[in-house]
């Protein structure tokens, strides 16, 4: 059997080597198959159906036989997941902080306690080395942001609601965020493509983008995340409602987890240009050979990875290629570039 080298996604031995199995030899049946690979019938039964589940494995085209799905696919899902659980997880052990108190009460003197918390106030922005803190105040929450990014040298990063931007408080640090751009801190931000019809979010993001800032777009957020230097991440203590408070976390360690979930946010994003398109600004009307080629596949296949599989790119790069054709083409949508180019005769 296999090193359980997907075993970093929540992948057990058994399903990593039915999954191998069915990648050497697919739409193979699983009758009989525990006996072949040496696993227990109960204990395979339990990984052909959490296999299944996953989408890892489908029906095959023969009853009880089975075909694997992509292994690119299989892995962007499975990173997903993962990282996920790992946002849920400090969420959820954030909200046990209070069991601290009552340690703490038991096993620390009060000169103890006084000197760790001497030691975690240092360290400028980032406080201590590591940590969750529970942020309550508006003011306070603002004043930390403020002091994030002054004293950011490498990179802000954040997926974020977009109608906030139309706030006096992101008024007043959007001076300091000019300033860290400046002195050479990248900047990279994903927002709701539909908050970019207001014209003071509109506004904003095109004075990003003119001082050197990167911005991408989704069709909603799910998750809010600010990452500062790979050091301390902000995040709302309830996704649904940012009223309700920040969890402020420290340290490389635990931020390196939401620093991968922002990535996969920004992976998956795609380029504000088109949505961006001044009114009465007029389209290049002629493709290129290789932007038709993209035009074609986009029209003709559903996923992505697909696409960018029949066209020997990378995901990334497919997506930035269809975001130069919704330019060109002056469309907002993948479904008003498919019908524009069926009304010119291009697909």
């Amino acid at each position: 059997m296999h090193t359980n080298e997907m075993g970093v996604f929540g992948i057990s031995p058994a399903e990593e080597h039915l999954y191998r199995h069915f990648l050497r030899q697919p739409d193979s049946p699983s009758e009989g198959l525990h006996v072949k690979l040496g696993i227990p019938r109960h204990e395979m039964e339990q990984a052909m159906t959490r296999l299944v589940r996953l989408r890892l494995l489908r029906p095959g085209d023969r009853p009880g036989c089975f075909l694997p799905v992509d292994p690119e696919q299989v892995v962007a899902r499975l990173t997903e997941l993962r990282l996920r659980e790992m946002y849920q997880e400090i969420q959820r052990i954030t909200q046990s902080r209070h069991v601290l108190a009552t340690l703490r009460a038991e096993a620390m003197a009060s000169a103890a306690a006084s000197a760790a918390a001497a030691e975690s106030g240092r360290g400028g922005a980032y406080g201590g080395e590591h940590g969750v803190e529970e942020i309550d105040d508006r003011q306070d929450l603002s004043n930390r942001m403020e002091e994030l990014v002054f004293f950011a040298r490498e990179e802000i990063a954040s997926v974020e609601p977009g109608v906030h931007l139309m706030s006096e408080a992101v008024l007043k640090r959007r001076t300091v965020e000019w300033r860290a751009l400046k002195r050479g801190v990248r900047r990279r931000l994903v927002l709701p493509a539909d908050t970019l019809q207001h014209p003071r979010v509109a506004g904003h993001v095109r004075e990003l983008l003119a001082r050197g800032g990167e911005v991408r777009v989704v069709e909603e957020i799910t998750d809010q995340l600010a990452v500062y230097d790979g050091r301390v991440a902000l995040m709302p203590k309830d996704p649904k409602n940012s009223d309700h408070g920040a969890l402020m976390v420290r340290g490389r360690g635990l931020v390196s987890t939401l620093s991968g979930l922002f990535e996969k946010v920004w992976e998956q994003a795609e380029d504000v240009s088109v949505e961006l398109r001044e009114p009465g600004e007029e389209p290049e009307t002629e493709l290129s050979e290789a932007e038709l080629r993209v035009l074609r596949m986009m029209c003709e296949v559903g996923k992505d990875e697909t696409g960018a599989r029949d066209l020997g790119v990378s995901v990334r790069t497919y997506r930035r290629h269809i975001a130069d054709v919704l330019r060109r083409l002056g469309a907002s949508t993948r479904a008003q570039a498919a019908l524009l180019a069926r009304e010119r005769g291009w697909v």
